[in-house]
């Protein structure tokens, strides 16, 4: 008879521990949270232009504390993971947060969808990221896992942070 009162009271306590754990309680998921201590984050995105010449204005929210950890650079790939615009950040933002760096122009018709990410100097990919085309916009992500981590090492790299 033990068994069966705990047989039948497991599914309540998953209830419950699932309720508590939760986004809509306002406690950030696993992703969140990495991507508050850890990694650079794409908050928002605006794009002007035509196609083959697109330039792009790139907010960035990253745990910048100096030369040792800072954003290096936001980039544009393509759905198939081809780099197709990189915008190399010369220096941390530790007093500047969120902070917008425009780039381009990037050689894409208005209907290509584009992922737009950042990168941090020590912890690589990983924060929130873009997804969307001139045309139809761009809506807020995840970083998906393993998405052309290649790049990481594809030119043009950055130099020396000089602050």
């Amino acid at each position: 008879m033990k068994q069966l009162r705990w047989t039948l009271c497991l599914p309540a306590v998953m209830i419950i521990l699932l309720v508590n754990c939760s986004p809509s309680n306002g406690t950030a998921s696993v992703s969140e949270a990495l991507a508050d201590t850890s990694f650079a984050n794409v908050t928002d995105v605006s794009v002007n232009g035509s196609d083959g010449r697109y330039t792009f204005q790139i907010e960035i929210s990253s745990p910048d504390t100096g030369c040792n950890q800072y954003a290096d650079w936001w980039e544009i790939v393509s759905e198939e993971g081809d780099l197709i615009y990189r915008r190399i950040l010369l220096h941390s933002h530790v007093h500047e947060q969120p902070f917008t760096r425009g780039g381009g122009p990037a050689d894409i018709s208005a209907n290509t969808n584009v992922w737009i990410r950042a990168h941090m100097n020590n912890s690589g990919f990983g924060g929130q990221v873009h997804f969307g085309s001139a045309n139809n916009g761009f809506e807020a992500m995840d970083h998906p896992e393993d998405f052309a981590l290649k790049l990481e090492n594809e030119e043009p790299l950055p130099g020396d942070c000089a602050y």
